[in-house]
């Protein structure tokens, strides 16, 4: 569905971001990129979803390309006409409006008819929306302005859904619920996600294919399974030591291991 080639994007003409990424997401997958802050995960969405005009960004090399046809020269509104949607992280939900109404302005690219059906699959899968659904958004709790995030991006219809952070500042247990939510909606409605993650344990609980971003790059990439396996994911981001003591100075020189690039 979704192809990465070779992208490198620039900031403001100058700062180098992305670094030659390839990255493919299969139809009805979850595929996940890990990484820790400003590894470039938030920046690969957005050259997905055409929001890197509005930060000064641009594709200056390399090609994304959905469903066959190229896409980075698309605008924002464009990209989710074509079935692209990007849940952003902190869930920027309309804190003005009603759940509802946030659910209704998702799904403005829509008939009336296809509107409704959709509402009642996202009060389906998150019944406490329906229940809060008269409530103003800036009221709910974090866990249940994410599901209204999630909520709202499905209202459109996608072929493609990205979540960039969906764990982040969320007790443990509406983490649960919520990926819980995804599986499903992936199982059951075939929906296809893109998930960004720091919590490797999560996304890799979650996703069938995963990919491990530093500094712009891709370090490392296979099935979630063996990706879980990998005695550097262990270390570095599943937090479990092979017994042997390290000092922080070896801890800051495994990026330079050559088999993270093997």
């Amino acid at each position: 569905m979704l192809k990465l080639n070779n992208v490198e994007v620039i900031y403001d003409g100058v700062i180098l971001v992305l670094r030659g990424i390839s990255i493919e997401v299969e139809v009805g997958s979850i595929t996940t990129v890990l990484g820790a802050n400003g590894a470039g995960k938030s920046t690969t969405l957005k050259a997905i979803s055409g929001q890197l005009k509005a930060e000064r960004g641009e594709v200056t090399r390399g090609t994304v390309e959905f469903e066959g046809a190229r896409i980075d020269h698309l605008q924002a509104h464009e990209a989710v006409q074509m079935g692209i949607v990007q849940v952003f992280e902190g869930r920027r939900v309309f804190e003005h409006l009603t759940g509802e109404e946030n659910l209704i302005a998702g799904g403005h690219i829509v008939s009336t008819p296809v509107m409704k059906r959709n509402m009642e699959l996202v009060y389906e899968y998150f019944p406490r929306l329906y229940e809060r659904r008269e409530v103003q958004a800036g009221y709910l709790s974090g866990g249940e302005q994410q599901m209204l995030a999630i909520g709202r991006a499905l209202m459109s219809d996608p072929k493609l859904v990205m979540l960039d952070e969906p764990s982040l500042g969320l007790a443990p247990m509406i983490i649960e619920e919520i990926f819980g939510i995804i599986t499903k909606l992936n199982e059951q409605e075939k929906t296809t996600f893109l998930v960004v993650e720091q919590n490797a344990t999560l996304a890799l609980n979650l996703a069938k294919y995963g990919y491990v971003m530093e500094n712009g790059a891709i370090v490392l990439e296979g099935n979630a399974a063996a990706l879980k396996e990998n005695a550097d994911i262990k270390e570095f981001y599943l937090g479990i030591s092979s017994g042997e003591k390290k000092s922080f100075r070896d801890v800051k020189t495994y990026r330079r291991r050559k088999r993270w690039l093997g």
